[in-house]
């Protein structure tokens, strides 16, 4: 069969290494699937079939510095979760059988205990057999901090399983954001990083669950996993009817040529790596000095990191020869200049220097303050209904007395002029039409603050380059939210003294763990507003996945949406909030409204702030096209989440809904949200068309003059203790 298009020029900046107990762990890892039943007989695989796919060889060069038993053991993992996608693809995907493949997930959990001790069942098929074997040999090695994130990536890596199936079933195609969130669940490289873990140093437990180390992690797991896609699409797009690619994911997007697409994912590849190293150099080196990080735990997230670039490096090589991939050539006549081997396939210097390297330039080369605007806004519609709270004229009255009494005028970074004109009780009531009067003004009053804050954070410290002083704000702020009656500091400034105050009345009712969720999204946002000082430290364009999804944070999207939930109850398990459908739902609402406030905020942003946190600029930047351009894209990806976020509606919640078995007050309430999160996108577009914060004359009249000695005080770290 003819390829359908030319594998692009990879960056590749590591070179592959082989592990020399590669026969140890072929022999060994062919020995352990005939006995777990996974050759013949099983339907599935022959013994032909696994010396083709040659996972010996993937992991040797994934994992070229581990001892022979750690390599056998790791590929025998390898071997299962090949095993389990097969299988999978065979007994319900081609049916498809959703009822009996969700039967064969629930099952697997529990081949996974945390305690060792603990009984499971009996295996009825090589994939249970496989994986209670592989938990009983592996983890009692690893802390029970690792076991348990292991486990998590285990049962994302199986339960995605059903997304694909439902989209095989609804004949649907992702759209970009959903796509790179979920291929990372059920492509499995987080899962990866977790076996690399094991073969180099885990990580610690102090920084494993940091923006840094998440940062490396997702970078590799989205490079891992859009490299296989270009491998991989004419046996699963062409062959298995598989929907769930990259590059037919941009294809569909752009409705361009499968040879657009496949250049377009292999730049989104490298954009990703360029994180990966960016990340590796700036943020894990000051994050394993922040928790303070002993020697030996500074050398464990070391050899983590050099693991998971062996695991990128060996990964490609082994694409480049395994029979299951498109690969045709793909060894011969490489374009790159240089030498030739194993190993070698990405060392091109001369070529990844004029490509990628240029692409990396560009992301610190903006010029700022340029003449762009009025801002351009395309035709949003209504996505929903819109009501208004008919509270809201007395609100604005309130609004302002509370933001005197928390000395928020007083500043020098708003005055009651940008207040009245930025109008966040209209926001508030339209997210909140049914609201009683008290819970209208803490909405208000909480979007007050945290616009107060989003705006203070860049014009404070972002001018200073002050990234210190940045930190030591975030800390504080997340000390005046208290969980069990322990003090609060002293309020040295009107953002500390407005949270005290909003905290204070919003929590009066909760339990603990509403309260450690609510201040959990509060430290989320406030410490996204580091990451933009960070990025306005260093003149850096964000990376556009990195951009999307730090963006929901700095937002405050979980934040707005737990204070939506409020009064939904205990009916409502905490599993069914976490699930994917609801993840989904509450995402595509969160982006579509972040991408109405960029697509709005253009002007104010670009040439009236010097920003570089804006969809627009980072489209502009990732595509080297003109604004309108970018515009369109944005705009499109608008339309794509609103679509998705329906899609969630109509297909995913009523199947969740069974899947959990919820009581009908229980769907009642769930409906609710859909209602909330609804309100929520009409009340968003309704506040950006009507406030008077991004209109060309409102900017010029209001374009901010900072008076240097007028910089509001920040605290010492002493008034921290």
């Amino acid at each position: 069969m003819t390829q359908p298009f030319e594998l692009p020029h990879f960056y590749m900046p590591y070179a592959a290494r082989l592990n020399p107990h590669l026969e140890e762990a072929r022999a060994h890892s062919a020995r352990w699937a005939r006995d777990m039943g996974m050759l013949e007989g099983s339907g599935i695989w022959e013994q032909s079939d696994l010396d083709a796919h040659d996972y010996g060889l993937l992991c040797a060069y994934t994992h070229p510095d581990c001892d022979g038993p750690a390599l056998s053991l790791i590929t025998d993992w390898y071997v299962w979760v090949f095993f389990f996608d097969d299988h999978f693809l065979d007994m319900y995907k081609r049916t498809p059988d959703r009822s009996a493949g969700k039967a064969h997930l629930d099952r697997l959990p529990l081949f996974m205990p945390m305690d060792l001790s603990a009984p499971v069942p009996e295996p009825r098929n090589p994939v249970e057999a496989g994986l209670a074997d592989l938990w009983a040999r592996t983890v009692p090695a690893m802390s029970k901090d690792w076991r348990r994130r292991f486990a998590e990536s285990t049962e994302h890596l199986l339960n995605e399983s059903m997304w694909e199936l439902s989209n095989i079933n609804e004949g649907r195609i992702a759209n970009p954001v959903e796509y790179i969130e979920m291929r990372r669940k059920v492509g499995g490289a987080p899962w990866s990083a977790g076996l690399i873990e094991y073969a180099t140093a885990e990580v610690p437990a102090a920084v494993a669950g940091s923006r840094p180390l998440r940062v490396l992690m997702e970078t590799f797991s989205d490079a891992v996993h859009l490299r296989n896609d270009l491998f991989s699409y004419q046996r699963e797009v062409q062959d298995e009817g598989e929907l769930s690619n990259g590059v037919l994911v941009l294809e569909t997007f752009f409705d361009c040529t499968t040879q657009e697409a496949a250049d377009t994912v292999n730049d989104v590849l490298t954009s990703r790596l360029h994180q990966f190293e960016h990340t590796a150099a700036t943020e894990v080196p000051a994050v394993a000095l922040e928790k303070g990080l002993t020697p030996a735990e500074v050398a464990a997230v070391a050899a983590y990191t050099r693991g998971l670039q062996d695991w990128q490096s060996g990964g490609h090589e082994w694409h480049l020869r395994s029979s299951r991939y498109m690969n045709e050539g793909a060894l011969d006549g490489s374009p790159l200049a240089g030498p030739s081997g194993i190993g070698t396939s990405g060392t091109g210097m001369a070529a990844l220097l004029a490509a990628a390297g240029a692409e990396r330039l560009r992301s610190f080369t903006h010029v700022p303050f340029q003449k762009v605007g009025p801002s351009r806004i395309p035709d949003l519609g209504t996505p929903f209904p819109l009501r208004l709270n008919p509270g809201l004229d007395t609100a604005r009255q309130r609004l302002t007395g509370w933001a005197h009494a928390m000395g928020i005028l007083a500043e020098g970074v708003w005055d009651e002029d940008k207040l009245g004109a930025y109008d966040l009780p209209l926001c508030a009531a339209g997210m909140d039409p049914d609201g009683a009067t008290e819970a209208l003004d803490l909405s208000a009053q909480w979007l007050a603050w945290g616009t107060y804050a989003d705006d203070y954070y860049p014009l404070v410290f972002g001018r200073r380059r002050d990234l210190a002083g940045a930190k030591l704000c975030t800390e504080r702020l997340s000390a005046c939210m208290n969980l069990t009656g322990e003090p609060v500091p002293v309020p040295a400034n009107a953002m500390e003294r407005g949270l005290v105050d909003l905290w204070a009345r919003t929590v009066r009712d909760m339990t603990d763990e509403q309260r450690r969720g609510l201040r959990d999204a509060v430290d989320v946002m406030t410490e996204s507003w580091v990451w933009e000082v960070f990025n306005q430290l260093h003149h850096r364009i964000p990376d556009p996945v990195d951009y999307l999804e730090m963006r929901r944070a700095t937002f405050g999207s979980d934040l707005t949406m737990r204070l939506c939930r409020l009064g939904h109850g205990p009916c409502v398990p905490p599993e069914v909030y976490r699930s994917g459908p609801v993840r989904a739902l509450e995402n595509a609402a969160a982006d579509y409204g972040m991408l109405v406030n960029d697509v709005f905020s253009y002007q104010k942003e670009i040439e009236y702030e010097g920003e570089i946190h804006n969809g627009i600029l980072v489209v502009q930047n990732f595509f080297g096209c003109d604004y309108p351009a970018a515009l369109r894209i944005v705009h499109d990806l608008m339309m794509q989440r609103m679509r998705q976020f329906e899609h969630v509606v109509e297909h995913e919640l009523p199947s969740l809904y069974a899947d959990f078995g919820l009581s009908r007050e229980a769907r009642a309430v769930m409906d609710g949200h859909v209602a909330d999160l609804r309100n929520w996108m009409a009340g968003v577009l309704h506040w950006h068309r009507e406030c008077r914060r991004y209109g060309a004359q409102d900017l010029a009249r209001r374009a901010h003059g900072f008076v240097p000695d007028r910089v509001p005080r920040v605290p010492s770290i002493a008034g921290l203790r």
